[in-house]
């Protein structure tokens, strides 16, 4: 072996020279993932530290001070929170997927194109509009369909009891939260639908499968992962919003299923937004506490999703 190849072959054998760019950007992207971790922490050990006057603090203290026990208080707006968002979900999800289909499969080209871009704008409208709007537009044009549901459908327990009259209910609210997190549903859905290899929607076609057909065979067992990713992100949102809910909803601290009477229970995030100007010595630990039991709700509906998308990951590549 000459001389020249063996230097060659000693060349090759030695490790590429790490360049500054490549170190720069390494430590940039490491910096970002721990700042995450430690902006997560700080808020969790903030949210834990002035908690926990208003979870040590013996219950009849608490009584004396007219605060009551925490637990007591502050599971009616827990359950608030999740079911005024379980009742968005249940509204924008099926809109939200067909909204997307039909833009990714159905549409011409110019209406598909223009038809995203507004919903995406959808998504940059203030909360606060929305809430304007479920007061002054949404809650009266839909009293009409509450006295009609309670007319025709009060055996129902959903619809049972004496129907608002202002529409002001956790019906109208979860129409109102299910148009705010519409948007995002339809936009994730949409970009995943769109990632269908078109050898597998060419091939479901070819065996003589209708439009829908090929659908459901080819382009919703690969996107079933990130469908699941976007109705956890609208999830999300829902579970926090805060201006809207407080405009829309006439809540109070209740448990119940009922979705057209005038007490509606309030979710955990518009009732701090409510009560904190006024609030002192252990109210503002009270309501403080409320927002780490929101922070753990929304916790726990994260960490399920990267489960449940986890188990998907080989339609769609997520890890």
């Amino acid at each position: 072996m000459s001389s020249s190849t063996i230097a060659q072959t000693d060349s090759s054998l030695r490790p590429a020279k790490r360049r500054i760019g490549d170190t720069v950007f390494g430590g940039l992207s490491t910096l970002s993932g721990v700042s995450i971790l430690v902006i997560l922490a700080a808020v969790a050990i903030f949210l834990l530290a002035q908690a926990l006057p208003a979870l040590t603090t013996a219950p009849d203290v608490l009584a004396e001070q007219g605060y009551g026990e925490f637990w007591g208080w502050v599971l009616p707006f827990a359950f608030g929170t999740v079911w005024a968002a379980f009742l968005a979900l249940l509204i924008a999800v099926p809109v939200s997927i067909g909204i997307a289909l039909f833009i990714s499969h159905y549409a011409p080209r110019r209406l598909a194109q223009s038809l995203g871009y507004l919903i995406d704008l959808l998504a940059a409208v203030p909360s606060v509009v929305y809430g304007l709007w479920g007061i002054f537009q949404l809650a009266p044009a839909l009293q009409p369909a509450h006295l009609w549901l309670s007319k025709y459908l009060g055996w129902f327990p959903l619809f049972s009891g004496n129907p608002s009259g202002t529409g002001r209910t956790i019906f109208t609210t979860a129409f109102v939260l299910a148009v705010m997190i519409l948007p995002i549903i339809t936009s994730l859905c949409r970009e995943v639908f769109l990632q269908t290899p078109r050898l597998h929607e060419e091939a479901a076609l070819a065996l003589g499968s209708t439009r829908w057909e090929m659908i459901r065979m080819a382009v919703f067992p690969f996107a079933r992962a990130g469908i699941v990713s976007a109705i956890m992100l609208g999830l999300g949102r829902a579970l926090g919003e805060t201006m809207a809910v407080a405009m829309v909803l006439s809540g109070a601290g209740v448990i119940h299923f009922k979705v057209l009477t005038q007490q509606n229970p309030n979710s955990i995030a518009a009732n701090i937004a409510l009560n904190f100007p006024e609030a002192f010595g252990l109210r503002v630990n009270q309501l403080i506490a409320s927002g780490l039991v929101l922070f753990i709700i929304t916790l726990a509906v994260n960490i399920l999703a990267r489960w449940i998308v986890s188990r998907r990951a080989q339609y769609s590549g997520a890890n």
